[in-house]
């Protein structure tokens, strides 16, 4: 029996044609390819993101590596922050199936990602106004108060909390505080907090 597809009404920004295929099997909605970093040179494309943000913003999910955070960071920088919405693959080692070599960092791509795990990024943003969500958000302040800034280990407090949730190691503070909110709730932050609290008791 197929799996239905996720409907989204946020569009979609990928790397590559490959990514597009694997998402095209997952969801019903629109997805934007960058080619790489050709997103840098055409003044076009970049106009066409701008004006599909501006309605209802833009789900980022490029790869888990360098490369993507590059794309990442020139999309922050030309899209306001309240329209861009990032999700993180897991950085899971190996390499897809069409190619001889796995790539530079050694990580799967979007395309190489499980599907059920790209459905369980994807599902919360089902048809769902997502960016006027009222919730209690997570804080740098809750950060801080839970030690994952400004202690001595908070650098070894966040790698563990990013890699509970699957996100990748790379990924800056604020990034973290972002997907967070995109993700789970303070209840459901809180919760996982106190699993490392109980851990090391």
């Amino acid at each position: 029996m197929s799996i239905a597809k996720i409907k989204l009404d946020i569009p979609i920004i990928v790397e590559g044609k490959y990514d597009v295929i694997k998402l095209k099997s997952i969801i019903d909605g629109q997805i934007i390819k960058t080619d790489g970093f050709s997103i840098f040179k055409s003044d076009e494309n970049k106009d066409f993101i701008k004006k599909l943000a501006d309605k209802n913003g833009i789900i980022v999910l490029t790869d888990s590596d360098g490369a993507g955070l590059v794309i990442r960071n020139h999309l922050r920088s030309i899209l306001p922050k309240e329209k861009i919405i990032h999700l993180y693959p897991p950085q899971i080692e190996g390499k897809e199936s069409r190619k001889t070599t796995p790539s530079k960092e050694g990580y799967l791509g979007v395309e190489g990602i499980d599907a059920d795990i790209l459905r369980d990024l994807l599902s919360p943003f089902a048809k769902k106004d997502i960016l006027s969500d009222t919730k209690r958000k997570i804080t740098s302040l809750d950060l801080f108060e839970d030690g994952f800034t400004g202690t001595e280990n908070s650098s070894e407090k966040r790698n563990w909390l990013k890699k509970r949730l699957n996100l990748p190691l790379n990924i800056s503070t604020s990034a973290l505080i972002d997907t967070l909110n995109l993700l789970y709730s303070y209840d459901e932050y809180k919760k996982i907090i106190e699993e490392r609290n109980i851990s090391n008791d």
